[in-house]
């Protein structure tokens, strides 16, 4: 009985899935429409066996005599599995919806032309370093590389930056949020190759992936203000790791910053301050933008609000004035030492329409001193 009920339940939302991810795909972009057709194209080119090698880049031939470097172009859009290609245009779409709002179509592919073209030369280079340390001919003619995975990792390397703290889920062991991301999908997809599910370029690419797109959102993408790049602490390459490997990450990652700046690769980031502000010296990084600032400032005064309204346990202490407030303990000790002292009949006080106070209707403080007994005046 189990069976059928699943069976019907999975037939049930499939459509509803379908139509949901049919109204994203149409109020998408031409962007990513026209990138979700081509991932689509590439895929059934993909059972035309002979032109694989032609599509795909293969380490061998992109140098000469060959020289198939046409292959940089096509090979990110080629596919051989259909739950890969659903994959692609999910990502695609998210990209679309997330990111195309606060960069705009002309940024967001111009991020993926970059992004693209970094991730399969740099991968083939890598293929060429297999092979010169081992000899081995396989790594250059019967390797490859194709596929979005470096797209794939620069979706989340990007995510990072604009979001980091949205939290995705909460599990046994904390709360995963956008800046656990790249790794964690990192050591997933590692696994998944080792067990076959994955080709072997695949877990290359995305780590190229993850560095073509650092490098270019950390130090190279214009902002409408004219800065370059995001110098932000949290968008550091040492924040891609686990805590306790961030102080040798650091180390290791500015050592590599600093070869690179004095070899005119990399411009060191310059601080300005404003001194002409009256109260305080404002100090402003390159690649900061405004809207950023804002989103980390909202998000501290929520956190702060948050804790401030929290019900906090308040003691009564006694007072110290003998005319303030008296605490319920120190009021039932009172009440309970005045019914022992007093055996007569209880003294009622006059209503205050009768106490008679000369002089002070016209509000002058001398005339209320005046009215005053002695006893009042050392009060």
């Amino acid at each position: 009985m189990a069976a059928p009920r699943v069976s019907s339940l999975q037939h049930s939302k499939f459509p509803i899935i379908r139509d949901h991810f049919a109204v994203a795909i149409g109020k998408s972009s031409v962007v990513v429409k026209t990138v979700a057709v081509l991932v689509t194209i590439g895929y059934f080119f993909s059972f035309i066996t002979s032109a694989i090698p032609y599509i795909t880049v293969t380490p061998g031939y992109v140098m000469p005599p060959n020289f198939r470097v046409y292959s940089f172009i096509f090979y990110s859009f080629v596919e051989l599995h259909f739950w890969h290609v659903l994959a692609d245009i999910s990502v695609i779409v998210l990209f679309g919806k997330l990111l195309e709002p606060l960069w705009g179509a002309p940024d967001m592919l111009l991020f993926f032309v970059i992004n693209s073209l970094g991730v399969g030369i740099l991968t083939a280079f890598l293929y060429f370093f297999f092979y010169l340390v081992t000899l081995n001919e396989a790594y250059l003619f019967s390797v490859h590389i194709y596929g979005m995975a470096g797209y794939v990792a620069g979706f989340c390397v990007a995510v990072k930056q604009v979001m980091p703290d949205h939290c995705l889920a909460t599990l046994p062991f904390g709360k995963l949020r956008n800046t656990h991301i790249p790794l964690t999908l990192l050591v997933f997809i590692i696994i998944m190759n080792l067990s076959g599910v994955l080709p072997g370029s695949y877990p290359y690419m995305y780590i190229m992936g993850l560095i073509v797109s650092w490098i270019y959102l950390r130090f190279y993408q214009k902002h409408t203000n004219g800065n370059r790049g995001d110098m932000a602490e949290n968008f550091s390459f040492a924040s891609f790791f686990p805590s306790q490997l961030q102080p040798l990450v650091a180390v290791i990652s500015n050592s590599i910053f600093s070869v690179f700046v004095k070899v005119k690769l990399c411009n060191k980031p310059q601080r300005k301050y404003d001194v002409s502000s009256p109260t305080t010296i404002t100090v402003t990084l390159p690649g900061t933008e405004p809207h950023d600032a804002e989103r980390r400032k909202q998000l501290a005064l929520k956190a702060l609000n948050e804790r401030l309204n929290k019900p906090e346990s308040t003691l009564n202490w006694p007072s110290l004035d003998d005319d303030g407030p008296v605490s319920p303990t120190a009021a039932a000790t009172s009440a309970s030492g005045d019914a022992g002292a007093v055996t007569g009949p209880a003294l009622a006080a006059p209503p205050a329409s009768q106490i008679a106070t000369p002089g002070f209707k016209d509000g002058s403080p001398s005339a209320a001193n005046q009215s005053m007994g002695p006893s009042q005046e050392n009060v």
